[in-house]
């Protein structure tokens, strides 16, 4: 019948109709979603990246096959060690050596390797083994991550990075192994591996210690200069920066053709480790031999700013000394480096604005260069931020754990500036201590800037300028 043919054309023609909205509806979900879809900065990268790999390593400790006694270690611990390990300071709750199997080492060692290097240099060095194109998001995040100025010639970069970075440690283990073999038998390889690659990661992990003797460090070697040389050579090194290396290996002596960044951070880092190693020898240590003294002393000025080892009971030394200390830990490493702290580039900027404000100038100056005033800002807000976590930190564990005030500080410097240096009582704190140190690391070494821009990312300011007023400082 003909009603039943229009009917049916009917039914069929909104039928069509309906899909036709619900396709139209669905792509106009999918583009809101597209236009507004997440795009995630190189700093929330960087933050992720870095606590990923920490609960990672924290779940990988936590199995039986990763304690000696084959135990099920409890996740606050395994958390703790591995954000140690990934963050390269060095403090610990179980000694290395005695507590963790050959593959709880294995897993710290690749932790403490992730961690100098970045995680996002070790993402993007995937990438590049596996033949992908780095993208142009991937390249800004690795700018970002390793301090280059630009992101031109960041593949180049990464590829001298990890060049120099396994070449480095191989010669490390070179040297230590010797001395290891004499020592330790087989075992000797093992050990010169671990402790070169957790010297140049600036880590200060050791395996060391025995169950009659635990967080030995290197103690045994206070008077060997083979060993006290090769560490503090692989210090230095993973200390200084990738893009200093990369001034010295272009430039070689000639001082002058290096960017000014890199010349600050050599004339700082020289600074920084004889001054303090003049004061150690006079003060802390004139009761040795002049050879062992003078190991001791550079030893301790050079591995109290990034690494974390010592060769002397730290206990022992003056109140001035440990004091300097706690200075230097705050002070750490330098940018784009395997250590943390709030960088010699920090102090350097501070320093060149106070003598630009004593002699009445606009702008700090470095050789012949000024210094923008936002560089300035931001290093007085590093500061800042140092210093607050590393009182607030220190305040809340000695009222927690009832122990002195200055012991608690020289604990916080420590973890702030993944040093890893103890004065013993980082074993025997409770829970809520060991978080505040976890804390403490975490934004030690990801950098508190980082954290906050992540955090405002895609937040713009305002444009609008509030009236002036002058306000009386000093």
């Amino acid at each position: 019948m003909p009603w039943k043919r229009y009917l049916y054309v009917f039914k069929t023609e909104v039928s069509k109709i309906r899909k036709n909205q619900k396709e139209g509806v669905k792509r106009e979900m999918w583009s809101i979603k597209l236009r507004y879809r997440k795009q995630w900065s190189s700093f929330e990268i960087i933050i992720l990246g870095f606590a990923g790999g920490i609960l990672a390593g924290a779940l990988l400790l936590m199995l039986p096959v990763a304690s000696r006694e084959g135990n099920v270690t409890p996740f606050t611990e395994t958390l703790f060690t591995a954000t140690s390990a990934v963050c390269v300071t060095g403090l610990a709750v179980r000694d290395t050596g005695s507590y963790w199997s050959v593959f709880g080492q294995s897993v710290i060692l690749l932790l403490i390797q992730i961690g100098g290097l970045g995680v996002v240099t070790i993402a993007v060095s995937i990438a590049m083994l596996s033949g992908r194109k780095i993208s142009l998001m991937q390249r800004s995040t690795m700018q970002d991550a390793i301090s280059a100025p630009k992101v031109g010639g960041i593949v180049r970069l990464t590829r001298f990075i990890l060049k120099g970075t396994f070449g480095i440690e191989l010669l490390g283990a070179l040297f230590l192994l010797p001395v290891f073999l004499r020592d330790y038998g087989g075992k000797g390889i093992w050990m010169a591996l671990f402790h070169s690659v957790s010297a140049f990661c600036n880590a200060g992990f050791d395996l060391l210690g025995k169950t009659d003797h635990l967080y030995p460090s290197l103690t045994s070697y206070v008077g060997n200069p083979l060993v006290n040389l090769t560490i503090m050579g692989l210090i230095v090194t993973g200390g200084i920066g990738f893009l200093t290396w990369d001034d010295i290996c272009e430039h070689k002596w000639h001082f002058h053709r290096y960017r000014v960044q890199s010349k600050v951070i050599l004339v700082i880092t020289g600074f920084l480790i004889v001054v303090p190693a003049a004061f150690f020898f006079f003060v802390d240590f004139s009761a040795l031999p002049t050879g062992t003294q003078l190991l001791v002393s550079f030893f301790q000025s050079v591995t109290t700013r990034t690494a974390g080892f010592n060769t002397v009971a730290l206990s022992a030394m003056s109140g001035a000394s440990k004091g300097i200390m706690i200075l230097l830990m705050l002070i750490g490493g330098s940018p784009g480096s395997t250590a943390g702290g709030m960088k010699t580039t920090t102090l350097g900027v501070l320093l060149a604005n106070a003598v630009a404000t004593f002699r009445q100038r606009d702008n700090a100056q470095f050789f012949k260069r000024r210094i923008d005033c936002n560089t300035v800002k931001t290093a007085s807000t590093i500061l800042t931020m140092y210093l607050t976590l590393f009182f607030g930190g220190g305040i809340f564990i000695s009222v927690y754990e009832h122990l002195p005030l200055s012991d608690c500080l020289y604990e916080t410097s420590s973890a702030v500036g993944t040093v890893g240096l103890t004065l013993g009582i980082t074993p025997q704190l409770h829970i809520p201590s060991q978080i505040v140190l976890i804390i403490l690391m975490y934004l030690g070494r990801v950098g508190g800037l980082t954290l906050i821009y992540a955090t405002l990312s895609g937040k713009k300011a305002g444009n609008a300028k509030l009236p002036q007023e002058k306000i009386t400082v000093g």
